[in-house]
């Protein structure tokens, strides 16, 4: 009997260990790894959150916590976005540790831009961008490119211009 409680005990899952010591409101990795991957396929699939969520029936709320792991994504409704997206559901698990496949399977690219599109700092430029007007929201999108494009000249060029002397008509701030 105490041979099959000991065995029992050493085949815990990472998840059953991490709640037994009080981390129960944390994602399971794997979890996080699906809904990562969803945000990732839906950007490459150039579809906004508000249109996934129509296509499969739940609001973009519940979508943006299996994204971000707050709620798990059920085995059909992981069924209803693969169909949306128009890929097998096993590409919601490719690149997970211990899921390897006999194929060699390429690695998923690692974006910043998603990781920043699923913070909450993202959502909310997203957020404030879609309520501007149409043309004015073009106008940002370009305010942010062109200082983007900015701070990233080489140091050696912004600091010369910021050097040179200002026109006679032009006051400094």
């Amino acid at each position: 009997m105490q041979h099959q409680k000991a065995f029992s005990e050493s085949k815990r899952t990472r998840f059953e260990v991490l709640t037994r010591a009080g981390a129960e409101t944390a994602p399971h990795p794997t979890d996080q790894h699906v809904g990562r991957q969803i945000a990732i396929i839906r950007v490459q699939s150039d579809v906004s959150q508000a249109q996934l969520a129509r296509s499969i029936g739940i609001s973009f709320q519940q979508l943006q916590k299996y994204e971000n792991a707050r709620n798990r994504v059920s085995a059909s409704m992981l069924y209803e976005i693969g169909r949306s997206l128009d890929v097998p559901v096993r590409r919601f698990f490719e690149g997970l540790p211990g899921n390897e496949t006999s194929r060699e399977a390429s690695p998923l690219p690692v974006d910043e831009r998603i990781d920043f599109i699923a913070s909450a700092e993202g959502r909310r430029l997203i957020e404030g961008l879609m309520h501007l007007p149409p043309r004015v929201r073009g106008r940002m999108a370009a305010v942010i490119a062109a200082l983007g494009e900015e701070l990233a000249e080489p140091d050696s060029y912004r600091d010369t211009k910021a050097t040179e002397p200002m026109p006679a008509n032009r006051k400094s701030i």
